[in-house]
């Protein structure tokens, strides 16, 4: 299905764009995780490094 075209009534906009874009949020902002994620492999890199050092 293609998306609504720009300076379309937002009545007339497909109900699933919307829901799409209402899950992304307004600047799409990281999972959590993610974040948690690329600290824990960071500490990961820092032990390599110091263990090699």
């Amino acid at each position: 299905m293609a998306a609504d075209p720009p300076n379309t009534d937002p009545s007339d906009r497909d109900p699933h764009e919307r829901d799409l874009a209402r899950r992304a949020g307004a600047g799409g902002a990281m999972s959590p995780w993610l974040i948690l994620g690329c600290i824990a492999l960071l500490g990961l890199a820092a032990y390599v490094v110091s263990a090699l050092i």
